[in-house]
């Protein structure tokens, strides 16, 4: 009897239409926190330039590319510990102490350029590296406790789009900022922005609805029955399952996840570092050199990216269609329209500086697709996990960032022939074209036995990702 007056005292939240719950303003803080957590990570992409035209920091472009890079060298080494962490003390405390050391760091930039060189400067980015290696797998488990499976992909996209929208504001705003106030204010106000979050949301954020003191009854109880009533879910803590490392790495959906995962670190880190210096040195557009070119790109994908949380909706009150169907739909858009996109770009002819451009946008803009696909996928496979999932896959996929530029290197030996920038761009065609096939043939949006290592039966979680009446899987 009590079940049923809860239920119908939560009609309210279960319509997403209807109002705004605690839920929604944890994720418009963890929207807020990956915005300045990426605003710090681009930041020296572009203080870099206004530093190097100082005679003190006269640096080789060898010296200049190691120095960008030291950041991935740090993400990768705190994905795995990260899940594992978070799932232990709550993703609270992991995020929290990430971004609060990596803003300190931010602020003390400019003192240890100026007393170590670069060698100061790539240790420094190597523990910011680090720092924000938790913040994925933290914001997964984060995601996997707060949000009911029906809104994870809406809510997910909400909360992730942040790091769109704070590459935007600091490739618009640093090149001001180094102008007006010299290149130290880049990263004494992306640092003191930092510093400004980690206080609001130590007094708002919070681990689960559990955790919360800001949460209504209401909204506590919606969420813990409709975390409940997902098939797989056990009555033990999250925390005391013992991890099932044999189970993820034997899991076709999980390796299919990560292929996906690796197709669109290598796609997109393509799009974004290569191609810009495809269309200067083959083009002879330098779109670097212009701040809102730069940003360009990114408010594309921002803006597609609640497009496609709109159709996301749309579809799945469709009742014909499967949860799976939505993942796959949605990271196929994503993986294989840039595929088709970046080969074209290849074949653009100087001059053409508005189609170059306009091709660019459209493949990163859509690009942002996989958000609801692959990206979303690790808490469809395992609420209890997502975690740890996330930092398997994360950290896999960022190696693709060290490698790339390796690879670019010995086969781009001439920047200005374009026959050989065609090479790179095939290959991370075909990258897209076999993570996405993967994730297509192997991928699936249900839970799977090892999320409860309790229990040995494979439940389906398309009821409540979906519609209630929905069971089929794809």
């Amino acid at each position: 009897m009590s079940d049923g007056i809860n239920r119908t005292k939560n009609r309210r939240f279960e319509d997403e239409g209807s109002g705004l719950g605690e839920r929604h303003v944890q994720m418009l803080l963890l929207f807020f926190g990956l915005m300045v957590a990426f605003g710090m990570r681009v930041n020296l992409s572009v203080a870099i330039v206004a530093m190097t035209e100082l005679p003190e920091y006269n640096w080789s472009e060898k010296i200049k590319s190691l120095v960008l890079s030291s950041f991935f060298w740090g993400y990768v080494i705190t994905q795995v510990p990260a899940g594992i962490l978070a799932r232990k003390f709550g993703a609270k405390v992991t995020i929290m102490t990430g971004l609060t050391v990596c803003s300190m760091l931010n602020v003390l930039t400019p003192l240890c350029a100026k007393l170590g060189g670069w060698k100061l400067l790539f240790a420094v980015r190597v523990l910011e590296g680090i720092c924000q290696g938790v913040l994925y797998p933290s914001y997964h488990t984060l995601i996997s406790a707060w949000v009911p499976p029906k809104e994870r992909a809406s809510l997910g996209t909400y909360a992730y789009v942040g790091a769109s929208f704070g590459t935007i504001v600091m490739l618009a705003s640093s090149g001001v900022l180094a102008s007006m106030a010299g290149w130290a204010s880049i990263f004494y106000i992306s640092g003191g922005s930092g510093c400004l979050w980690v206080v609001a949301y130590f007094q708002r954020g919070a681990s689960s609805p559990t955790a919360s003191k800001s949460i209504s009854e209401e909204e506590r109880t919606f969420i813990e029955l409709e975390q409940t009533n997902e098939a797989g879910k056990t009555e033990k803590p999250a925390e005391s399952l013992p991890t099932p490392w044999l189970s993820f790495f034997t899991s076709p959906p999980f390796l299919a996840l990560i292929a996906a995962h690796c197709a669109s670190t290598w796609g997109f880190w393509t799009l974004l570092t290569q191609i810009p210096n495809y269309m200067k040195n083959v083009l002879g557009k330098d779109i670097k050199a212009n701040a809102l070119l730069s940003s360009l790109p990114y408010t594309v994908m921002l803006l597609l990216s609640f497009v496609f949380v709109w159709l996301s909706k749309i579809l799945q009150k469709k009742d014909s269609l499967s949860m799976s169907f939505n993942r796959k739909l949605f990271n196929s858009i994503g993986h294989f329209t840039p595929m088709v996109l970046l080969i074209a770009l290849g074949y653009v002819a100087p001059g053409q500086d508005v189609l170059a451009v306009s091709l660019l946008s459209m493949t990163v803009g859509i690009s942002a697709a996989a958000q609801l696909g692959f990206m979303i996928n690790h808490i469809d496979l395992s609420p209890n996990f997502a975690g740890v999932l996330m930092g398997i896959s994360n950290g896999i996929a960022n190696v693709m960032s060290i490698i790339g530029p390796l690879l670019v290197g010995i086969i781009v030996s001439d920047n200005k022939d374009a026959s050989q920038w065609r090479i790179v761009f095939f290959i991370a065609a075909g990258f897209y074209l076999v993570g996405n096939g993967l994730f297509v043939i192997f991928g699936k949006a249900s839970i799977q036995s090892w999320n409860n290592p309790t229990v040995s039966s494979e439940y389906s979680s398309t009821p409540q990702l979906e519609t209630p009446e929905k069971t089929s899987e794809a």
